[in-house]
């Protein structure tokens, strides 16, 4: 039984690609013609932002075409195989939302364009439109895969699938992972937040390999690893009203003893029609290029932004930074036009280039086990990358060469030093010496806190234990990290906003490094971490995450992290080694910049967790932050064996520790990684909170 799971993804878009191609294009390929489908006129029920007055909002499509030939495009995996229309072009359709002033002469003129996160839709926040700014939201992501399915709420790209010159389809290989499950349920396989988008090209079990894991080491060893025999699995769902073999779905695998908790499964099949995904980072050029530079679409619908964007800075947090990351290595900050699309760049907490110009791609993946994306240099300049045998190369290069290199602020926190692998973009993969930022970059670390920033808030009690990021990756062993990094981000983006916009530089750059002591290898003893009851064995020693040195085989660029696997799952030819902030007495790390919280502390904030539970029980919670509290009496703390200083010998009461945070908040601002106002507010509510306030007792119960 044939099944192409793509070629069913792809056909319920095949009339607008229709309507797309009986338009007569001319020949310059760009966005061709852009559709407003919704405009909400005011938005934001009627609020007026300050001088820039009430907001509207603009949700529609752009129609767009690429030359496949022009030296812009030619790197984008398949591109050669997608089909093209009358005029040799090759199509796509990217969904947009903006959000503006009403009345433009009171625009600021500055366009923010954030990268959706898996096929969300952001856009800007009341900051931004109290000063006036433009929001651009727009879609990249063409696997069209859970969250990434076209809908009226998010942002996506409706890319063509690459067939090959005789009509025939395109194969390849694909991997597919399922953990946690148990029972006899089936269960799809799932890549971060969404299911792995691509299906098998026939149901026969045969054509397949379906293996069980006893174990996996962070370093890539396999223990108990264990053939299912072809007659002992299904593609289908079942459950224990329908049971092996259940009822076919490609989607979904069924077992005929059930899953077992205890291991994970790996499969490989061969899927056919792959989608040209590296079309995103095209499609997301041209429809800001477009914003910017064009006054009409060919068929002369008016540019709603026309000639009112000065300056653009793109920003996306986490996979979108990544993407962001990877469009620039690519050379995609230049249009076919040769004109330079963004002034500024900011990836949030990512230290990696996204898997997204490949046959199959994967682009949800998180650098787990298998997961691409740490290929090639991950570092701005030159360096050389001699332990995976790579000439000298930087994620600058490209538009180095075009002068088309924006100004970048990147910023980091301890999540991503232990879970995301942001070490080698520091130090290399000999990690032996720091590697020198480009004047065009500044890089902020926000130390001891967890991805993205915690929800902060002053208080005793530590929030529940998370969940460990990913698909059933298990429960926390501590409690979530609140270290927040809103305060400081909204710092930043001043900053930001007068570097693109008047050239007045940001602080310099401040984080840990070699040379500075603060940067050092991934050890209790390396790190200076304190002996903490409740910490298991010799944690964090053997938590980190490392990069490995993955062989994706002959057919795939390890520079670009571009091409065609052939290697699924890749050969493990060696373990990056890593760096991480050393940590002063509390556990708290040292270097980066001031934050309050940190340096007016509750207890140690971790950028990495433990797995409570599950398969992965007793390793790094994937990228989980934690918390592990002071005690609150010199009495509690010596009772347990603590080493750290408990709250009352710190701050000794309220009052006290009030004074700790006005002089924290202080410091960070007079660094300028704080603002007044914020400074103002997180003294006010730590002077709310509950930290070393006596215990308040009502009539009654006293009287009991």
């Amino acid at each position: 039984m044939k099944v192409s799971v793509a070629v069913r993804r792809f056909a319920w878009a095949s009339g607008l690609m229709a309507a797309l191609i009986a338009w007569t294009p001319t020949a310059q390929a760009e966005v061709k013609k852009i559709v407003v489908d919704t405009k909400v006129s005011p938005a934001f029920d009627g609020q007026v932002y300050g001088n820039a007055g009430q907001y509207e909002t603009l949700a529609g499509r752009a129609f767009g075409e690429l030359d496949p030939n022009d030296p812009h495009n030619r790197i984008i995996t398949d591109i050669q195989l997608a089909p093209r229309n009358a005029n040799g072009m090759v199509e796509y359709i990217a969904s947009f939302f903006v959000v503006k002033p009403i009345d433009m002469s009171k625009s600021s003129h500055l366009m923010w364009h954030r990268v959706p996160n898996r096929g969300g839709r952001i856009t800007i926040g009341e900051i931004e439109r109290r000063a006036g700014d433009i929001g651009l939201s727009s879609g990249w992501q063409g696997d069209s895969s859970g969250r990434t399915v076209p809908g009226d709420d998010n942002d996506y790209a409706i890319v063509p699938a690459a067939r090959n010159a005789d009509g025939s389809p395109v194969t390849g290989p694909v991997l597919g992972r399922i953990v946690n499950a148990s029972g006899p349920d089936s269960s799809p396989m799932r890549v971060n937040a969404n299911p792995v988008p691509y299906g098998p090209a026939s149901l026969d079990t045969t054509q397949a390999t379906l293996m069980t894991h006893a174990s996996e080491a962070m370093d890539g060893t396999i223990g108990g690893a264990r053939a299912i025999p072809s007659g002992d699995w299904a593609w289908a769902r079942c459950s224990a009203a329908n049971p092996f073999p259940g009822t076919p779905d490609p989607t979904q695998i069924c077992l005929r003893s059930g899953f077992d908790p205890t291991l994970l499964y790996e499969v490989v099949f061969t899927a056919q029609d792959p989608p040209v995904l590296g079309i995103g980072f095209a499609a997301f050029r041209d429809v800001a290029s477009f914003l910017k530079y064009s006054t009409a679409d060919a068929e002369g619908t008016p540019n709603p932004l026309a000639n009112q964007v000065t300056a653009v800075i793109s920003q996306g947090q986490s996979q979108a930074g990544n993407f962001l990351r990877g469009f620039l290595h690519l050379g995609f900050n230049q249009d076919e036009a040769g004109r330079q699309v963004y002034d500024g760049l900011w990836p949030f907490v990512a230290g990696r280039r996204i898997s997204l110009n490949t046959r199959f791609a994967q682009p949800d993946g998180a650098l787990k086990l298998y997961e691409a994306g740490s290929e090639g240099p991950q570092w701005w300049a030159s360096w050389e990358d001699t332990v995976r045998g790579l000439p000298a190369a930087g994620i600058l290069d490209r538009c180095t060469a075009s002068n088309s290199c924006p100004k970048v602020i990147e910023h980091f926190g301890a999540a991503e030093a232990w879970g995301l692998m942001i070490s080698p973009g520091w130090v290399g993969t000999t990690a032996v010496a720091d590697i020198p930022l480009p004047a065009n970059v500044r890089r902020y670390y926000i130390p001891s806190t967890p991805h993205g920033g915690g929800r902060g808030g002053f208080s005793v009690m530590p929030a529940n234990a998370p969940n460990c990021p990913g698909p059933d990756f298990g429960r926390a062993m501590f409690a979530a990290n609140p270290v927040s990094h809103d305060e400081t981000v909204n710092a930043l983006r001043e900053h930001f906003r007068n570097w693109v916009m008047h050239d007045t530089l940001p602080p310099p750059s401040s984080f840990p490094t070699i040379a500075d002591g603060f940067l050092v290898d991934p050890t209790k003893a390396a790190m200076g971490f304190p002996s903490i009851p409740g910490v298991p064995g010799d944690a964090p020693t053997g938590l980190v995450n490392p990069m490995l040195h993955y062989d994706w085989g002959a057919t795939f660029n390890h520079l670009d992290g571009s091409g065609v696997p052939s290697n699924v799952p890749p050969v493990v030819r060696g373990v990056i080694k890593m760096k991480v902030p050393r940590v002063d007495a509390d556990g708290n790390e040292l270097g980066g910049v001031p934050t309050v919280l940190r340096d007016a502390p509750l207890g140690t904030y971790l950028g990495w967790n433990v797995v409570a539970d599950g398969f992965h029980k007793g390793k790094l919670c994937n990228y989980a932050g934690g918390m592990i509290p002071f005690a609150e009496t010199q009495a509690q703390r010596m009772a347990s064996g603590d080493p750290r200083l408990s709250l009352e010998e710190r701050y000794r009461n309220h009052d006290g520790y009030v004074a700790a945070v006005r002089a924290a908040a202080a410091r960070a601002v007079a660094a300028k990684f704080l603002l007044q106002e914020d400074a103002d507010a997180l003294i006010a509510e730590a002077a709310a909170s509950d930290v070393l306030q006596p215990v308040q007792t009502t009539a009654s119960s006293a009287g009991q």
